[in-house]
């Protein structure tokens, strides 16, 4: 697979956010922010879409996406100092819980920007 476009589209989108307003919003303003990035490039995205949550095929609750990209990458957002494995954990869960092949998860609280790609073991995605 050719480098994912639409992920590098979506990262580009969020270092302009991230360089305009720097770091120390709350993660609303960032969401709102990055959600007029997209449309300029005219990416199509859903913000805070509820999913539905199964265990072994039960409904067990649901939980919202911060965006649903082009129905194909989960982005998860936070405005914190460090990313830390519980909010990798986090993303890594929705990306599969959502069932979809590739997530984001995207930091502008420090001071440089700070995203992590995140991989479905159920895709066999390679990036070149």
């Amino acid at each position: 697979m050719q480098r994912d476009e639409l992920t590098y589209k979506i990262i580009g989108c969020a270092m302009k956010v991230h360089n305009t307003l720097g770091n120390g919003f709350q993660e609303v303003i960032y969401q709102r922010c990055l959600a007029i990035e997209l449309a300029k490039l005219d990416i199509k995205f859903v913000r805070e879409e509820e999913h539905t949550i199964f265990y072994e095929g039960i409904n067990v609750g649901s939980r919202r996406a911060d965006f649903i990209v082009e129905g194909k990458v989960s982005v998860e957002l936070k405005a914190i100092i460090n990313l830390e494995d519980v909010h990798l954990a986090q993303a890594k869960n929705y990306t599969v819980a959502y069932d979809f092949p590739i997530g984001l998860l995207i930091n502008f609280g420090s001071q440089s920007l700070q995203y992590k790609l995140i991989f479905n073991p159920k895709y066999n995605i390679k990036l070149n």
